[in-house]
């Protein structure tokens, strides 16, 4: 067999284009499926990765990786370092795996649809690549929480979560469908791997296994330090489909994809990673809050691509995004916390003398705005009245992202005009938005999302027997034994500040 070298072979056997002649182009490429925008064949067949691996060096680098993180598995399963994490870090990760487990398995569903339907060789090449990581990625994050079952039975929620009416599983379903399996391959590349992982997860990957590091966490940090390094390669079909688009005259195209994209994983990202990082790891491993990791890595990865790709920043940016930076995920903590046992993990509530410290100076002004309902939850709590703090009603939710409608926290903070949730009536339906962003996504595709049902109006289309907490509780699929509760058992209500801080 001849032994070429990599550069005589390579970009013809990943770049290996053709016109059809047995069929149309609309029927080997739907539109449906593959939207070309109006750019001609041929203008796609310039898209060009920036990242380029053969089919071996892919296996290769594979199998080290695998080979490195199933090996800290096995030692750290049979050690007792998971029962010695901290317990706001263990809801972080049970979040965490019930939130993307099985959205990383579908993910594979939206590689595999660019792998066939991409517009270009070189595109389905990656994309395959991209098929294979998000199969494993499903896989790993599925088993590796299943050798926890023995210490916490509800690491199965790795599993179970997406298969679930629980609120969180709806509004992750709701968005990872929107993404991905239900959307073309060129929207996916733009939504998917520039917008979601380009723009958050491939940054959040690597803040979070330093943070499971710092914690002890060796497993989960082995476990997203290997997913990671995955997300940074896939992630890049992105750029050179925004590119095409743009060099073609359809930068508004991509510019509608990004700016509805970036606001649905901003919630997503806030509920996960904000409550995460600002409530829920240990004080003394928190190296940046919420806000500060946002503005360094995130705002200034975004702001670095729109200016390289030529497009504006979302319309939303300066009047609604940069100021939720200040209340909105203070605002979900608030919530998950009182509606503690809709959730699959044990929140922290996290507010112990010397962590409202840390938040008044990373956050001023938390003390005046959300401090003051700790205050009341925790002279519940120290009154031995914590059932004044459980909830009696459901959350309203919103009709674009599911998540629950946070506007009157937001509004007694001082960072909203009004308490109101935005609405819209439409086609005879009354919908009700958490945000303006997320009102205008749906106008902009109403026949898209006007015909789901959110777990509210589930319930008021007598769709959750009995009608009452508990019927909705086990409508979410959740027991007794599965329901959150406060991670440390209210510890936080108990603390006092040191003399020398008193007394200053």
């Amino acid at each position: 067999m001849p032994r070429l070298a990599r550069s005589e072979w390579y970009d013809l056997t990943r770049d290996m284009n053709w016109k059809l002649s047995y069929v149309t182009e609309e029927e080997a490429w739907p539109e449906d499926l593959s939207n070309s925008y109006g750019v001609p064949a041929e203008r796609w067949w310039t898209w060009d990765e920036p990242y380029k691996i053969t089919y071996s060096e892919y296996v290769h680098n594979q199998v080290n990786k695998d080979t490195g993180v199933y090996s800290v598995n096995s030692v750290v399963g049979r050690s007792k370092l998971f029962e010695q994490l901290d317990p706001g870090w263990k809801a972080a990760i049970l979040a965490h795996y019930g939130a993307i487990a099985i959205p990383e398995y579908l993910a594979s569903i939206a590689e595999a649809r660019m792998g066939r339907f991409g517009r270009a060789a070189a595109w389905r090449n990656m994309a395959t690549f991209g098929t294979l990581d998000e199969t494993r990625h499903g896989q790993i994050q599925t088993y590796f929480p299943y050798g926890l079952l023995a210490k916490e039975p509800r690491a199965d929620w790795a599993h179970k979560a997406l298969h679930t009416n629980e609120w969180g599983a709806i509004a992750a379903r709701h968005l990872f469908d929107d993404m991905f399996t239900a959307n073309d391959a060129v929207s996916t590349a733009i939504q998917l791997t520039s917008t979601f992982e380009t723009g958050f997860t491939n940054l959040q990957f690597l803040g979070m296994a330093a943070d499971a590091m710092e914690v002890g966490d060796l497993e989960f940090s082995a476990l997203i330090s290997s997913i990671q390094t995955d997300e940074a390669r896939h992630a890049q079909q992105g750029e050179p489909t925004i590119k095409v688009l743009v060099e073609n005259g359809r930068a508004d195209v991509a510019q509608k994809l990004v700016d509805h994209m970036f606001w649905r994983s901003w919630h997503v990202f806030a509920l996960l990673t904000g409550l995460s990082m600002d409530y829920y790891t240990p004080l003394e491993h928190r190296s940046h809050s919420f806000k500060e990791f946002m503005n360094e890595w995130i705002i200034k990865q975004f702001m670095d691509q729109f200016r390289d790709f030529g497009l504006e920043k979302p319309w939303y940016w300066e009047e609604h995004f940069l100021p939720e930076l200040d209340w909105y995920h203070h605002a979900l903590h608030l919530g998950v916390w009182y509606w503690r046992p809709t959730v699959w993990w044990n929140p922290d509530g996290g507010v112990s003398a010397e962590e409202r410290d840390w938040l008044e100076e990373k956050y001023p002004g938390w003390n005046d705005t959300f401090g003051k309902h700790w205050d009341v939850i925790s002279d519940n709590v120290r009154r031995g009245k914590p059932e004044l703090t459980l909830p009696e009603t459901f959350p309203m939710v919103c009709n674009m992202c599911q998540i629950p409608v946070v506007t009157p926290a937001g509004y007694n903070a001082g960072h909203l005009a009004s308490p109101a949730p935005f609405l819209l009536d439409y086609q005879g339906r009354r919908y009700s938005f958490c945000s303006e962003p997320c009102r205008w996504i749906f106008e902009q595709n109403p026949a898209r999302f006007q015909g789901h049902l959110s777990i509210v109006d589930q319930f008021l289309a007598g769709k959750i027997q009995p009608p009452t907490m508990e019927g909705a509780l086990a409508y979410m699929g959740l027991s007794p034994e599965e329901m959150g509760q406060d991670a440390v058992n209210y510890a936080w209500a108990f603390t006092t500040r040191p003399a020398a801080a008193v007394a200053s």
